[in-house]
């Protein structure tokens, strides 16, 4: 009798494994299965298998797209150049396109669901000729999701609302927006007519450097022009609230110029036209017809100087480093050597790395806050940096001017206005490198 009880137990503990077991090894497939019957996919289209798209709204005008190898065009309706990350956006929400779930094995009556005169049709050509029609919808009572179903099968599904958002798009939202199309690595010659002024720039043949050609031959600053570019070949017209051409193109006529800008490649050139009317901005492109407001960020981009674009620093080694410098300030010249990665002054001392580096530093950012035309006298302050090996040697001089001073290089006529401080900063710097004290003998 008393092992009859701890047996029971036994028994009964094992059952109840066994069960737990049995339970959580059959779950998942039966939640897994019913999840496939709850929320099947609806549609599943690769974007590389379809040819044709056409997208109805019930509120606006169809829009048609075929594709030409690899790139799609708008043909209805009207014939234009399409965005190809829009399109291709559009037809990755068809691979695939799943449900939240299935309503309705074998619906009788469409117009319940709002599916007898859909919301939405989006009509896909595939390879072949095979087509498929999606057809969204009303939404459902929750306002959350949106019926849909396809044209030749019986079933209808709920949607998430952020499915028919990326199915649902008109022609504005999928034509290609660019005021300038010419690819900005290709382009070898950038005019610029902002106000009075006319420049242009011009760049070598790898592509690497602008220069400034007109009005004359300047050292360019290659940061700002390529800001330039960028900004242009940024430039898109803002179609939010309305396109009315008429009224563009007389606000256009009355407006202000704020530039024009023309971008050659070997291909061609491209021009830009932008105008100001009160706070807004209108473009006109020889890339597309029509008239088209733009954003402000494009006309103030555009709304530039000669002085802007020219190079400001006084010298070009950067962060290559020099091999070499001789500084002349008055009756006292220093002479820094580069030897390995420690500096040696003229009669082979070894300096003091900190300082050295310092005074290097105050050469590389040595800047001009503006420029002047004449009364550059005989410099007080002479400095020659070699770098580059040996195959670029610099020479600047620096004359006082009142309270500020004057700089000129060796290369060129230009006149660089400096800070009154930032010379003295310099002259300190220089003050500053000393040989390394001599080791303590024991």
């Amino acid at each position: 009798m008393k092992v009859r009880g701890p047996l029971i137990a036994t028994v009964v503990l094992a059952g109840l494994v066994g069960a737990l077991y049995w339970s959580n090894h059959h779950k998942p497939a039966e939640n897994a299965e019913a999840a496939a019957t709850t929320s099947p996919t609806i549609l599943s289209v690769q974007p590389a298998d379809i040819s044709k798209v056409e997208v109805k709204d019930k509120g606006s005008e169809a829009v048609a797209l075929a594709r030409s190898g690899d790139t799609w065009q708008i043909t209805a309706p009207q014939p234009l150049p399409a965005d190809q990350d829009s399109v291709n956006s559009l037809l990755s929400s068809v691979h695939p396109l799943n449900s939240v779930e299935l309503v309705d094995e074998k619906a009788a009556d469409l117009s319940q669901y709002g599916l007898a005169n859909p919301t939405v049709e989006v009509d896909l050509t595939e390879k072949g000729n095979k087509t498929q029609q999606l057809l969204i919808g009303d939404e459902t009572p929750t306002g959350t999701d949106l019926y849909a179903k396809l044209e030749n099968d019986p079933r209808v599904f709920t949607i998430a609302s952020y499915s028919k958002s990326s199915l649902d798009k008109g022609m504005d939202d999928l034509r290609d927006k660019r005021l300038i199309t010419a690819d900005s690595a290709k382009i070898s010659r950038l005019e610029l007519q902002a106000g009075q002024q006319n420049i242009v720039f011009g760049r070598n043949q790898d592509h690497a450097q602008w220069e400034i050609v007109k009005p004359r031959p300047l050292r360019t600053d290659n940061l700002q022009v390529d800001d330039l570019v960028r900004t242009l070949t940024d430039a898109r017209m803002e179609l939010t609230g309305g396109n009315d051409q008429k009224q563009n193109a007389s606000a256009f006529a009355s407006a202000t110029p704020v530039a024009t800008a023309k971008l050659s490649t070997g291909s061609g050139t491209e021009e830009l036209q932008v105008r100001k009317k009160k706070d807004d901005y209108y473009a006109r492109s020889s890339v597309v017809s029509g008239v088209y407001k733009v954003s402000s960020d494009l006309g103030q981009g555009l709304n530039k100087k000669l002085e802007d674009f020219r190079e400001k620093k006084l010298f070009d080694f950067g962060y290559n480093g020099p091999e070499k410098v001789e500084f002349r300030d008055g009756a006292k010249t220093s002479f820094l050597t580069k030897g390995g990665s420690d500096w040696w002054s003229g009669d082979g001392k070894k300096l003091q790395m900190a300082p050295a580096e310092s005074f290097v530093d105050q050469l590389r950012d040595l800047s001009a806050n503006k420029f002047a035309d004449s009364g550059f006298a005989a410099p007080s302050i002479e400095i020659t940096v070699t770098s580059d090996k040996g195959k670029r040697i610099e020479k600047v001089g620096i004359a006082k001017q009142g309270n500020q001073y004057l700089a000129k290089r060796a290369d060129g006529p230009s006149l660089y206005v400096l800070d009154k401080s930032s010379v003295e900063d310099l002259q300190k710097a220089a003050a500053d490198v000393k040989p390394e004290a001599p080791p303590k003998t024991q």
